[in-house]
């Protein structure tokens, strides 16, 4: 794997992270943190979250900890302003959590086991999360002329995902980050990307995916997190005239 060349100037900026104690979250935190700007860190599993922020800031990086269940949208909002509060704005939001809830993939064909309670908790922390979540920042974004960036996953637009219902919730992501850019023109940009395979502590288990990836992805790897924190950054510290997009991180595997 090349090393990235890429760096960021991000003092002053301020950012909220969601999904961060591990992954895709987790490298995007570090980096925009190691880039200057001061973060906010969110996720359900608290123990596991204090942990990171306690090893970052051990670095001497401006991140906090404001763990909390994104899936009901009191909880949501809370997390929204209490991290706008802390840093008398904000610039970045990275609408990152999400979860499959499963952990081992239910085939399309099994239709009984997405029942209501699973789908209602799938929309809720995949989809509803993330406008909840812009929706308590839309003026403090307004104010800042910040931007918003979600994770969505190449599932959402060739499906094989954890379930259908993981797939639908983040085709509907990929729909809410477009009408989002609409919404929060011209001052606030509004882009998503779609990851691909992920070397992180997912909870549902796809089998030797090294194994896959050498087979069936043209850059015959599995994507690493900071793989995926580099091209969020980017959409967050530049790409200035990109808003809607939701852009293919995924080493050519839809190619």
């Amino acid at each position: 794997m090349t090393a990235s060349r890429l760096s960021f100037q991000l003092s002053g900026q301020r950012a909220l992270v969601t999904g961060s104690a591990s992954g895709i979250g987790l490298a995007t935190a570090s980096l925009l943190a190691r880039s200057g700007a001061r973060v906010a860190m969110n996720d359900l599993a608290e123990e596991r979250l204090q942990h990171e922020v306690a090893l970052l800031q051990s670095e001497g990086l401006e991140v906090v900890a404001l763990p909390g269940d994104l899936s009901q949208s009191v909880m949501a909002t809370q997390v929204a302003l209490s991290a706008a509060e802390r840093f008398g704005g904000l610039d970045y939001l990275i609408n990152n959590a999400g979860a499959p809830l499963t952990r081992t993939p239910i085939p399309p064909a099994d239709l009984d086991r997405l029942t209501d309670d699973f789908w209602d908790r799938i929309l809720r922390i995949n989809l509803l999360s993330a406008f909840w979540m812009t929706q308590a920042l839309s003026s403090v974004l307004l104010e800042s002329q910040g931007c918003v960036v979600n994770t969505v996953s190449e599932a959402a637009f060739g499906g094989g995902a954890s379930s259908t219902a993981y797939a639908t919730a983040k085709a509907g992501l990929a729909g809410l980050t477009r009408e989002l850019a609409r919404g929060l023109a011209p001052k606030v940009r509004v882009n998503g990307i779609a990851p691909g395979l992920v070397n992180s502590p997912w909870e549902c288990s796809f089998g030797d995916t090294e194994a896959y990836a050498k087979q069936h992805v043209p850059l015959a790897r599995v994507g690493q997190p900071g793989d995926y924190a580099e091209v969020i950054a980017y959409l967050c510290a530049g790409a200035t005239y990109i808003t809607g997009e939701v852009i293919l991180v995924n080493g050519g595997s839809q190619l």
